[in-house]
Parts: structure tokens; sequence; C-alpha cells
């Protein structure tokens, strides 16, 4: 795919007013309807959207298998809960890494870090950990991701599966223990902020 074009600010947290217009650092989060296992409760990060398609990872999924165990060498970059997270069902057997790097901190020109948006950035995997340690707040590496060909994710944009938001660059490695799904809608403003209070169990009301 393409390299993602870089965005010089950092996004803000956006309205509904956003709602429809996807770009590499737009949260895809998924609505009440959506009860599909795979998505259900998601919050998918969008890492690039261009004319072959859209690529993202779920960052809300962390697995039961920590990042030690399969990339030990990451294992004290990652966020906690230091754990693998489920990227997506596609290629589960590949590993992709973003990170947030610290305010304030250039990476221009620093070999194994490609912005995707604002400080989040893609990791080399294959760089030393000791060279991008001093650089970011931390890592999250994902196994598998979430692909769309071209307008396929358009078609389910017109199913309203999905609400487009804006990212902070904390949602990527956010505090271990949230939900993060309720968290970003929470931030939202009303009425689409009263949608983080809807039942986990879609039975109860």
């Amino acid at each position: 795919m393409s390299d993602v074009a870089a965005h010089a600010e950092e996004p803000e947290d956006q309205t509904a007013s956003a709602l429809r217009d996807v770009r590499p650092g737009s949260l895809l989060v998924s609505s009440v309807e959506l009860v599909e296992p795979t998505f259900r409760r998601t919050v998918i990060y969008i890492i690039e959207h261009n004319d072959a398609g859209s690529l993202g990872v779920v960052i809300n999924r962390p697995s039961e298998t920590a990042v030690h165990n399969v990339l030990p060498n990451w294992s004290d970059l990652a966020a906690k809960p230091q754990a693998l997270y489920v990227g997506g069902p596609v290629k589960r057997d590949s590993a992709l890494c973003l990170a947030t790097v610290r305010t304030g901190v250039s990476i221009d020109g620093v070999p194994g870090l490609r912005r995707v948006d604002g400080r989040v950035v893609m990791v080399d995997l294959d760089s030393d950990p000791a060279d991008i340690a001093p650089l970011v707040e931390g890592v999250r590496i994902f196994a598998g991701y979430s692909g769309w060909t071209f307008g396929q994710l358009e078609g389910e944009l017109d199913r309203e599966d999905w609400m487009v938001l804006s990212a902070l660059p904390s949602d990527v490695i956010g505090p271990p223990r949230i939900d993060l799904w309720a968290h970003v809608l929470r931030r939202q403003p009303m009425p689409l902020a009263l949608l983080a209070s809807h039942p986990i169990d879609v039975d109860r009301n």
C-alpha cells in the first residue's frame, strides 16, 4: 500500500459533524447495531485510507498472549497490559506496531518510524527498540489487521455500521482496564455521548 500522508497538526477530538470523513487517524467506532462478534463494540484506528482501500487495527481487543512471549525485545516498551492485541481478522500471523511519540519530539529522518497522524506512528519491528524507546511514550503491537477493499468501507458506512470520529494520541496506547468504546463515545457531544451507556449485553435493557 502507498505511504500514509503525514499530518503536521495533532488531531482534535471532533464532534458528530465529522462523522463521514475517513482518513488516517480516524477512529471507526462500531454502532450499537453491529453485533457481529468480530467487530462488536470495537474501536478501529485507521492507518491507511486511499483509492486502494482502507486498513486499520482494532485498538481495544487485548489477547491473552504477552508481548514478551512473541517479541521479547519489545516487551519493555509495550504499553500496559503489555499484551498482544488482536488487530483484526486479516493475517493474524503477522504483527503490526503503533506508537505514540513523546510531545515535542521530532521523528524526521528517524529510521523505523513512519508517521500516521499527529503523534501516532508505525514502528518497524525490525528496528532496535533501544533506538525507539527515547522517542515514544509506548508501543502497541497487533496481531492481524482490519482491511477493506475500495468501496467496501463506504458500503458499511452507508449501512451505519460505524461512527467515524477523530482519535486522540492517547487512544492508541490508552490505559488498561477501561472500556475504550464507551470512553470514546462519552467524550462526544450530546446526543452521541448517550450511546456510551448502551449495555454490553444487548439482551439486557
